[in-house]
């Protein structure tokens, strides 16, 4: 299964874009300040997101949720980077939430979009299908 993330919207604060899941729109996303990292930017913890790039991903446990949940791999210069639920970038730390609607910083349904995009990943995982990211 591959998923897409393009990353359209910009601020001070956040940056906001669409998820796809094998070509189809999925849900919104939000994640911290660009500061493109792999331009040679710099990472400011817990306030910048993930460098472009291709991940994989997998589904294991988190410590900090207490619970199964994606992981994206090998992110340079980042640990434990999760896709999870939340609505603004404060909620981030890093990682990529997603969500059903979208505002200016913010996305909403943001539970809903996780538990359905929890049941994508199990039906992937029962086919045999491994799972990757591109971030664009």
């Amino acid at each position: 299964m591959r998923l897409m993330l393009y990353r359209d919207t910009f601020t001070e604060e956040s940056t906001v874009g669409e998820l796809s899941v094998d070509g189809e729109f999925f849900c919104y996303t939000l994640e911290d300040y660009d500061r493109k990292m792999e331009d040679g930017g710099k990472k400011e913890y817990g306030k910048t997101c993930i460098p472009r790039g291709t991940y994989d991903v997998v589904i294991d446990f988190s410590p900090k949720y207490n619970k199964d949940m994606p992981h994206v791999l090998s992110v340079p210069g980042f640990e434990g980077i999760r896709l999870h639920s939340g609505n603004k970038s404060e909620d981030t730390l890093g990682c990529v939430l997603v969500g059903k609607t979208k505002g200016i910083d913010f996305v909403g349904q943001s539970v809903i979009a996780f538990n359905e995009l929890m049941e994508i990943f199990a039906e992937a995982y029962n086919r045999g299908e491994s799972i990757s990211i591109e971030i664009l």
